[in-house]
């Protein structure tokens, strides 16, 4: 009798587990099954990483002229850029830059370089630089710091100096500065302040633009800026070495009204013509290559 009954216990305990293995088996293959037959498991739905918040864009282009803040650099130059923008909060992010700028060939006037008064330069320089951006709703407020290597020198303003070290003879410059970007109606409004650590002397500039769709990839965008040097933010002596002004003054450097035409190409890549003018105001007028002249360039952005 013990045997029979341990036999009917263990027949028993097998029938159980067996049923317990079919109901495992079955509830294993509710879900739709693939070409294979298995089970096709829902891919499980992660939290944000870092690299799903990262906004990432590349850029490069061409200007004929390269003017920065009014002043003249180079001739001919190319260009490629690289933004990064982590998101800290919901509305501060972190943002890092760089940009390498070079000259495919500058020819200058001056008695200086070679004969007849003629001769050119090499101009190259690498941009680097981090932010911090504040999105306050009704507009948007960045802290930022660049780093500016003259890699041939500072500029081709006073090309025959050593090295083509430009006007304030400079290799290098680290800079401070506050922007502020905001939208009025249809017109977006900017501005920033900055200071040169390197000279001691700090510049301004406001801009607005007002993009206007042509069809459902392209747009023109009349813009225009405007700047002011602070007191030896710009060397106002005539690269001739004439003392007919200043050394150095506070002014308005330029005024440089463009427009644009940007064609986005596919969801990411966007190229963009422009033609400007730059117009050169109090403190620009000595040195520059030109007074006042139209120049014009393309480049073609992509974001990931």
């Amino acid at each position: 009798m013990k045997l029979k009954s341990m036999t009917s216990v263990i027949t028993k305990s097998a029938l159980v587990l067996a049923a317990c293995a079919s109901l495992n088996a079955f509830a294993g293959t509710s879900a739709p099954s693939g070409k294979s037959g298995k089970a096709v498991v829902p891919p499980i739905e992660e939290d944000g990483a870092l690299l799903d918040t990262l906004g990432a864009s590349m850029e490069t282009g061409y200007d004929s002229r390269y003017y920065f803040r009014g002043r003249y650099f180079a001739d001919n130059t190319v260009w490629a850029g690289l933004s990064l923008s982590v998101p800290l909060t919901e509305q501060l992010s972190l943002g890092f830059g760089a940009l390498y700028t070079t000259t495919a060939g500058t020819t200058v006037n001056t008695g200086l370089l070679g004969p007849k008064g003629k001769g050119s330069f090499d101009y190259s320089e690498l941009d680097l630089s981090t932010s911090l951006t504040y999105d306050a709703g009704f507009a948007k407020f960045g802290l930022v710091y660049t780093h500016y290597e003259f890699l041939n020198g500072n500029s081709g303003t006073n090309a025959g100096s050593p090295r083509g070290a430009g006007e304030l003879n400079i290799s290098g410059a680290n800079e401070v500065g506050l922007t502020v970007a905001s939208t009025v109606g249809p017109v977006n409004v900017y501005g920033g302040y900055y200071y040169d650590l390197t000279i001691g002397a700090s510049y301004a500039e406001i801009g607005a633009d007002a993009p206007i769709e042509i069809t459902s990839w392209m747009s023109l965008v009349p813009a225009v800026k405007m700047g002011y040097g602070f007191t030896n933010y710009y060397t106002a002596i005539p690269s001739n070495g004439a003392a007919n002004g200043p050394s150095h003054q506070s002014g308005l450097t330029h005024v440089i009204p463009s427009l644009s035409a940007p064609i986005k190409l596919t969801k990411t890549a966007t190229l963009t013509p422009y033609i400007a003018y730059n117009m050169s105001l109090t403190t620009r007028h000595f040195n520059n290559a030109t007074d006042s002249e139209f120049f014009g360039g393309v480049k073609l952005g992509v974001t990931f």
